[in-house]
């Protein structure tokens, strides 16, 4: 078998090299969904209808009533209840208050399902009128009848989750109450009416398939084949993978005919892809984890080492605590080094996370001569939460600043942030 990259061996050494700094901020919407994968990460947090009234401590990641799972949860010290975001001037504020701390350009909604959300094309407006990129990752179940509205409201694109192409792929890998072939169908035909949707609207649409061996390999073909050029295909290796997933990936590579033409590194985060070209001119992805690590944070961390650290360090997530405030974690496997929003733009953290994102961009550009490293701006010096609440700033040197008004119960406010010195405001304020 002629070895095309996948392992990013010798074909994929000398392939041209983007590096793209992570400036995406990752957040969980919504807990609730309409499947129980049997291996659901949950964004490292309790499902919150199975664990209600228990304290924390107490929580349990195993199949409840809802059938569904948190996988990492026995070991991640997770101390609160997801719960739903609002799309209200809170949530404005949290944004804006971590890209006030962090470059952030991007932000990417989990869940949970989030086209269950009810208030989803509104929560993209609000990230849209700060100023960021808006995508989110889904099964698809409920995307057709929202898609419409999120494409209004400026949605760029959706990442599709493919747990089985034919009803019993589906349907095996669900908790036993809805492992039901019947019940699968349906979600598969609604996951193609979302596609068809997004397609028609403007969005742009990836697939997702984890191929864990070649059992799997059937399924990325069925959906090159039935999707066309509506959708980009991503492999994603297996992250308890132990060779099989990464062979199975390559006979993809391999039956499809596809040559490698660029590798795609994230600097400050541990995705990393290959980009292929298929015969036809069509793009396949090849997504692998690298061995990232903040330098501080996962220095002791117990499970930094090969075998218990399945996705490094992949980047920075926010949940909104059920009764209680924002929360920022880096890591789902440690979700008690969850902080609360405020905690976290001035913490230790916050600023190891930033001066990792510009070190990694500076070597990895160091390291692949010519290369391509798009969208990196300025670092931003120290966060100073300026201004809060009415506070006055420490610091005024404002080299660009950007305002959006929101409405809360009754009352308009205006949300500034200043990129260059990391400080975002809040004032009281008179719209028309």
């Amino acid at each position: 078998m002629t070895n095309t990259g996948i392992d990013t061996g010798a074909d994929t050494k000398d392939l041209p090299v983007t590096v793209v700094p992570d400036r995406t901020l990752r957040v969980k919407i919504i807990d609730a969904c309409g499947l129980a994968c049997t291996f659901c990460h949950n964004e490292g947090t309790p499902v919150t209808t199975d664990n209600l009234g228990r304290a924390a401590g107490d929580f349990t990641g195993t199949p409840g009533r809802s059938g569904r799972v948190s996988i990492y949860l026995a070991n991640n010290g997770a101390g609160f209840l997801p719960e739903r975001i609002k799309a209200d001037a809170d949530f404005a504020l949290a944004l804006a208050a971590v890209r006030g701390s962090l470059p952030t350009s991007e932000v990417h909604f989990t869940g949970g399902e989030p086209t269950l959300h009810p208030e989803l094309p509104a929560l993209v407006r609000i990230a849209r009128r700060l100023g960021l990129t808006v995508g989110l990752t889904s099964n698809g179940e409920n995307g057709a009848a929202v898609l419409p509205e999120c494409a209004a409201a400026g949605l760029d694109r959706i990442n599709l989750s493919v747990f089985g192409t034919t009803p019993e792929e589906l349907a095996a890998v669900q908790a036993t109450r809805l492992a039901s072939p019947k019940l699968a169908a349906r979600k598969l035909d609604a996951l193609a009416a979302t596609i068809d949707t997004a397609a028609r609207h403007g969005v742009k649409v990836s697939a997702n398939i984890v191929i864990p061996d070649r059992d799997h390999v059937a399924r990325v073909l069925r959906v090159m084949e039935e999707y066309g050029r509506a959708v980009t295909v991503r492999m994603l290796v297996n992250l308890e993978d132990d060779g099989a997933s990464l062979a199975a990936m390559q006979e993809v590579v391999d039956r499809l005919g596809a040559v490698p033409v660029r590798r795609v590194i994230t600097a400050g985060a541990s995705d990393q892809r290959v980009r292929y070209r298929l015969p036809d001119g069509r793009t396949l992805l090849a997504k692998s984890i690298r061995p990232v690590r903040l330098p501080d944070t996962c220095a002791g961390c117990r499970f930094n080492n090969e075998r218990d650290c399945q996705e490094g360090y992949y980047g920075v997530r926010m949940y909104r605590a059920r009764n209680g405030p924002f929360m920022v974690g880096v890591c789902i496997q440690r979700m008690d080094l969850c902080l609360t929003l405020g905690e976290f733009v001035m913490s230790r953290r916050c600023a190891e996370v930033r001066e990792f994102r510009e070190e990694e961009a500076a070597r990895l550009a160091g390291l692949y001569e010519g290369v391509r490293t798009p969208g990196c701006p300025e670092p931003l010096p120290e966060p100073v939460v300026g201004a809060q609440l009415g506070a006055p700033a420490r610091r005024a040197s404002f080299i660009r600043v950007k305002a959006v008004g929101v409405r809360r119960r009754g009352r308009a406010f205006l949300i500034c942030w200043a990129i260059s010195s990391g400080v975002f405001l809040l004032v009281s304020h008179s719209m028309s």
